[in-house]
């Protein structure tokens, strides 16, 4: 059975049960989070990361159709296939008329087909099952193990304290929904990692990614600080 969803085009991957704050000023979102709230509770559109264009419009040049600015004549081109539903938990406007929200990514999607006939972008969405997969308790304590390192390596890296890492969670899909998130990778990356059929395929793709990052990481003493830069607020 598909739904209808209004889309929130991101240069970022969102996964089920991790937080999202947004910074929303563009008029078509804005559009889309006034749309959301004049409506019943719970205020929910899906996220897909953005795989060739930007999620902000350029200004000063025609752009045709106002919900795919940016993104070009093909969403199916410019966008990944499979993203996650956010729900909205709390949202404010601010003076100027944009928003300021904060969203958490509750189920994965396929996207079956685009609208771009409106203010902004919708699509016909299937939802994505769960699954915890073959050996994937043992599996997650691999992926534990290599990711505390990563996270020592990492913290080195950017010359910061590891103090008061966060306790992981034992869910081994939990789990593996949180190395994907706090892991620095690129967006591909991250997009296998949430197109993974199963909790246990995507701690078997983490170990590998693991290992790699843990790798380059033991070489470079140090990185430069734009590759380790995370935004409080994802623009949209």
């Amino acid at each position: 059975m598909t739904e209808r969803l209004p889309l929130f085009p991101l240069g970022t991957v969102l996964y089920p049960g991790l937080v999202l704050p947004l910074n929303v000023f563009e008029e078509r979102y804005r559009r889309l989070v006034a749309d959301l709230v004049a409506g019943e509770e719970p205020f929910r559109f899906g996220v897909v990361a953005i795989r060739d264009g930007r999620d902000v419009a350029p200004t000063g040049v025609d752009q045709g159709s106002q919900a795919l600015a940016g993104l070009g004549p093909d969403p199916a081109h410019a966008l990944f296939p499979v993203g996650c539903v956010a729900e909205i938990a709390s949202v404010e406007q601010r003076k100027d008329g944009g928003y300021d929200l904060i969203a958490t990514g509750t189920t994965r999607f396929q996207v079956e087909s685009f609208d771009a006939t409106g203010p902004y972008l919708t699509a016909e969405v299937e939802r994505l099952p769960e699954a915890a997969g073959d050996e994937a308790a043992v599996l997650a304590q691999a992926v534990e193990r290599l990711f505390r390192a990563y996270q020592k390596r990492l913290a080195g890296a950017r010359e910061s304290s590891v103090t008061g890492l966060q306790e992981l969670p034992d869910d081994p899909m939990v789990l593996s929904y949180l190395v994907a998130a706090a892991s620095v990778l690129d967006t591909g990356d991250k997009q296998r990692l949430l197109t993974a059929d199963s909790a246990a395929d995507r701690l078997t793709a983490e170990l590998a990614l693991l290992r790699r990052e843990n790798a380059v990481l033991a070489k470079l003493p140090s990185l430069p600080a734009v590759e380790l830069t995370r935004q409080a607020f994802n623009p949209n």
